[in-house]
């Protein structure tokens, strides 16, 4: 049987500031992003639709979200889905998670001058090898 293929990659914004905790010797972080696309409906006007993406990351990823993610900021990410279930007053219950792997911010970061500059911190073992992640220009965003 051949190799199944379980990759996510979006580009959107937090929905809001990532809640950190510790996990035995690690940390772990939860966020959310909101991807939004445009589309004509049946009268041909534009319509806009949000999708909400629930957000996990591990270890020194996890450190590097909570310390430099806000709501609002953009972030392009790559990693796995993953669902999981616990049971609740009886009742089973499950969610679907991104499993991060790759994050890159694409906000700038305010220097002392108040001017925003690039700012573009490896956030993965890949990266930290000399592999790059895919630059995207503020102009090409749908939202």
């Amino acid at each position: 049987m051949a190799k199944g293929v379980n990759k996510v990659i979006l580009l959107g914004r937090l929905g809001g500031d990532p809640e950190s905790r510790p996990a035995g010797t690690t940390t772990v972080a939860n966020f959310t992003i909101a991807t939004s696309e445009k589309y004509k409906d049946k009268q041909d006007q534009w319509q806009e639709r949000t999708e909400w993406h629930r957000i996990v990351a591990w270890g020194k990823l996890a450190d590097i979200c909570a310390q430099y993610l806000h709501k609002g900021s953009q972030v392009y990410v790559e990693g796995k889905l993953q669902t999981r279930s616990w049971e609740k007053e009886g009742v089973k219950q499950y969610t679907t998670e991104v499993v991060l792997s790759e994050m890159q911010m694409l906000d700038g970061k305010p220097q002392n001058n108040g001017q925003d500059q690039p700012y573009n911190q490896p956030a993965s073992n890949a990266e930290q090898q000399g592999y790059s992640t895919p630059q995207v220009e503020k102009d090409e965003l749908p939202f």
